[in-house]
């Protein structure tokens, strides 16, 4: 392999990788042109396996969005509505929110995962409200609640700093933030695909400042739509140099365009091998984050498989309800049991580890009843 490397023009970054040398913007940019993937995959795989060998990390979640209607015109979207009343918009009342971890008390979760759209009539009580009320229902839950986007739209809406609502939002029972919104750090694009949300600086300095109140945070890629190699490692070196400030990413997660039912439709969806490669490159660039997460409902279920030997780790949860990527086009499964995830681990060569949000494993029996509510891969 070493000599395939260098018949590629890999071979200084293999010597830098092998060294514990950190990669340049130029090395990633080399990266994405190479031409053989697999040479780009077994160079992931062995980052991947200094750091976890061959466990792969899944957890017990619910995903939950609370409400489409969102202000932001992002061209990318299939899932947000404008304003309340629109054909298609919902917003759900904390009852009907709180019924979907009512209705899992048979279920070992230990995560709800929270993004909405913008809504520009619900009052800050409800946010805080939604969270404590998941905790009075189950007080050991994990709340990882309202992407980076969402918090900046709360202080512009409601008169507050970031600060101010992040400590609101934590002493409200928030324990963690998601890594949604981030697309792609890129002024260019940004103004392209979502010219009306949060920028890249205040999204970042958002992360910071969670991470100093000692929540730990996400960060995703939205990638195969109008993005260069360039841009999509610049994305990374961002990504990079705010761990290196804070340490408090645990997870970077490249997301695939879907073009289904938005204002993108005419472009193509990225291929798998666009997804192996952007993953591999993830986990190369990216030597001070913990974990690459393949998010199967974006990836594709087999494709999620095939990216635990391109720098993957990690395949995200059961999730059992996502609406975002299905709005767009997503043909993957609303939901999997722990047992269905842990057979395609397996599958694939892994070993499946089952972890909290953050990356606690979780130890104990394998049930074999862990279908979850909504239906799911069998």
């Amino acid at each position: 392999m070493r000599q395939r490397l260098q018949r590629l023009g890999l071979g200084a970054i293999d010597e830098k990788l092998s060294d514990g040398v950190r990669l340049s913007m130029e090395d990633g940019i080399r990266l994405f042109e190479c031409p053989d993937l697999l040479a780009l995959g077994w160079m992931a795989n062995r980052e991947r396996e200094k750091r976890h060998g061959a466990r792969t990390y899944y957890n017990f979640n619910i995903r939950l969005e609370a409400t489409n209607v969102c202000v932001a015109s992002c061209l990318f979207c299939s899932f947000a509505r404008l304003k309340p009343g629109d054909a298609g918009s919902y917003t759900m009342t904390l009852e009907e929110a709180w019924d979907k971890l009512r209705s899992r008390a048979h279920q070992p979760l230990t995560e709800v995962h929270v993004v909405n759209g913008l809504h520009p009539d619900l009052p800050f009580e409800y946010y805080l409200e939604l969270l404590r009320g998941f905790k009075r229902i189950r007080p050991g839950i994990h709340l990882k609640c309202f992407t980076a986007v969402e918090i900046a739209f709360f202080a512009d809406l409601y008169g507050m700093s970031d600060e101010q609502v992040l400590i609101a939002l934590k002493e409200a029972g928030l324990d963690s933030l998601p890594g949604g919104g981030a697309e792609i750090f890129a002024e260019r694009v940004r103004r392209k695909i979502c010219h009306d949300k949060c920028g890249t600086d205040r999204y970042l300095e958002i992360h910071r400042l969670a991470h100093e109140m000692g929540m730990r945070s996400n960060i995703t890629m939205l990638y195969g739509h109008i993005e260069t190699a360039e841009e999509r490692v610049d994305h990374m070196l961002r990504t990079r140099a705010l761990q290196d400030r804070t340490g408090g990413l645990q997870a970077f997660i490249p997301l695939a365009f879907h073009p289904d039912n938005n204002q993108m439709r005419k472009l193509p969806a990225p291929t798998g091998a666009d997804t192996l490669r952007v993953h591999a490159v993830s986990r190369l660039m990216l030597d001070n984050i913990p974990h690459v997460k393949a998010f199967w409902i974006a990836t594709g279920v087999e494709v999620a498989q095939l990216a635990l030997w391109f720098g993957v780790d990690d395949l995200d949860g059961t999730v059992q309800e996502e609406k975002i990527y299905h709005m767009a086009g997503a043909r993957t499964p609303e939901a999997m049991t722990t047992s269905t995830i842990r057979r395609l681990i397996r599958a694939a060569g892994r070993e499946p580890v089952e972890r909290d949000t953050l990356y606690n494993v979780i130890t104990g029996p394998e049930a074999p009843d862990d279908q979850p509510v909504s239906a799911a891969v069998q």
